[in-house]
């Protein structure tokens, strides 16, 4: 479960932030210490509600590789009525896990048995921590305090602090504490064993 590289893809739909959520985790990674970090977005249609895709690589080293990730480590699933829809398990290793952004526990969905699962209800906590925009919730950055309890590749002080870098005064504070809602409220199938290392003798 050792990677010297860990790849994520993300799921959700125009309109939801997953280029930025993209972008927020790849500074956070940058926090945390790893010296490659990248954050690419992959549309398809280019409209509100349709399914969008977008990537994390981060490691101990600088990352030229930009391409869509095939074979992610991590699937983070926004909407989860994109599972109906789209197969967000692709490509997923046997050792990954997928976060999801829902009120369910992990062994609701039928692929428990096959990847580890993560649930998060990062909608809900976006809600009370009054991250509402124009009558709409934005909890792309609640559901990184899902990835940061159920990994604990980085840590959710790196993902506070790389909220700072985009959001400040109240904006800032309401994103902290939707994240650390999440981080305490996030649910896990098992103890997820990823780890980023550099390559012996590299």
């Amino acid at each position: 479960m050792v990677r010297t590289q860990i790849e994520i893809r993300w799921h959700g739909r125009g309109g939801h932030g997953a280029v930025t959520g993209a972008m927020i985790l790849a500074q956070a990674a940058y926090y945390e210490g790893y010296k490659g970090v990248t954050a690419a977005p992959f549309f398809g249609a280019e409209r509100r509600g349709a399914p969008v895709i977008a990537t994390n690589r981060f490691g101990p080293k600088p990352i030229r590789t930009f391409s869509l990730v095939t074979e992610p480590d991590i699937v983070i699933v926004l909407d989860e009525t994109l599972i109906d829809i789209v197969d967000v398990t692709s490509g997923l290793r046997s050792d990954g896990i997928i976060i999801i952004n829902s009120p369910k526990l992990p062994e609701d969905f039928d692929f428990v048995e096959r990847f580890n699962v993560a649930t998060t209800d990062a909608f809900h906590c976006a809600v009370e921590a009054g991250l509402t925009v124009a009558g709409t919730v934005v909890f792309n950055t609640t559901i990184l305090g899902g990835l940061s309890r159920a990994t604990e590749l980085i840590s959710i002080e790196n993902i506070e602090r790389a909220f700072s870098h985009f959001f400040n005064g109240k904006a800032l504070s309401k994103n902290i504490e939707g994240a650390r809602l999440a981080f305490e409220r996030t649910k896990i199938y098992k103890p997820c064993g990823l780890r980023c290392e550099p390559e012996v003798n590299s």
